[in-house]
């Protein structure tokens, strides 16, 4: 069988082997729920990987971890309900995490909650590229860590933030996750979506013929991020050489 002939397969059976490795991780306060979609959201990732992740792309795009209202809910990165549903049209059921937190239930398709960072991102993408085959014939987007950390009041922790020992740990199966993915893709740019992701990226990447690059993360918490962030984000990638 020629190699890559099977990009989506082998993605799947790196996320698996991520996730399972993931699982035995454990973590300190103020962390207090830790969960992990590609456990309970398995069936919604494995749609999203097997439709649009089955080719080699030019550029592959990466996120820190799942938001609360985004991956958390439908197991796709960045995964806004509506757009992840009506535009990329994923959908299937979704679990529960085994220690749900209960200002932050996971409500799969239903959640009313709209997830910026993501909505930012597939709303962009879906003005410029029209249609997902458009985006997906040279482009994949992914998260480096696929866990959510939440703390004792609900509010989100991100992995920047974890202590270094547990940093440490997380990073080095994360890093190979990456590197996994970027060898069956081949690109020719991996983007990290803000700081933390480009610098994994590079950790990850080391010894590649691949090029890294960095956009303005679009998290409501960026003021210069609710100024027309989509506009930044294109001249970033012009700048960089990623796209005309």
């Amino acid at each position: 069988m020629p190699r890559n002939s099977q990009p989506a397969h082998e993605i799947l059976a790196a996320s698996r082997e991520l996730s399972n490795a993931l699982e035995k991780l454990k973590f300190a306060a103020p962390i207090t729920h830790v969960y992990n979609p590609l456990v309970y959201a398995w069936k919604p990732y494995q749609q999203y990987v097997e439709r649009y992740g089955s080719s080699r792309k030019r550029v592959v795009v990466i996120g820190m971890n799942p938001g609360p209202f985004g991956m958390a809910q439908t197991g796709v990165p960045f995964g806004e309900v509506s757009l992840v549903r009506d535009w990329l049209g994923i959908h299937a059921d979704v679990g529960h995490p085994r220690h749900e937190h209960p200002k932050r239930p996971v409500q799969g398709f239903d959640c009313p909650r709209s997830e910026v960072s993501g909505a930012r991102i597939w709303g962009a993408i879906k003005d410029h590229f029209k249609t997902p085959e458009r985006f997906f014939k040279d482009h994949f987007i992914a998260n480096y860590c696929p866990l959510l950390f939440l703390e004792e009041s609900g509010r989100n922790f991100t992995p920047d933030k974890l202590p270094r020992a547990q940093l440490v740990e997380m990073k080095e199966l994360c890093n190979r996750h990456l590197r996994r993915v970027v060898e069956i893709l081949e690109p020719q740019w991996v983007v990290g979506v803000g700081a933390f992701a480009e610098g994994a990226a590079r950790d990850s990447v080391q010894g590649l013929d691949v090029k890294v690059g960095r956009i303005l993360h679009p998290s409501p918490a960026s003021p210069r991020a609710n100024a027309d962030w989509a506009g930044q984000a294109r001249a970033e990638l012009r700048a960089q050489g990623v796209c005309a």
